[in-house]
């Protein structure tokens, strides 16, 4: 599938925050910040998704 380079600037974005996030969950393990890190990366995982898909499903590129 061949994508625009919108849909790989906003995957690289998400990605970017999803790394930070687990990296920090795992940097404090144990503590309450990263469960709230490791929470809210996967939220960002699935908030990935819908934008990528809502995208796609918009972008005359992507689709």
């Amino acid at each position: 599938m061949k994508t625009c380079r919108r849909f790989s600037t906003v995957r690289a974005e998400f990605e970017r925050e999803i790394s930070f996030l687990l990296a920090h969950s795992q940097r404090y393990e144990g503590k309450p910040s990263a469960k709230s890190s490791a929470q809210r990366a996967a939220s960002a995982k699935q908030q990935m998704a819908r934008a990528l898909s809502t995208h796609v499903g918009r972008c005359p590129e992507c689709g």
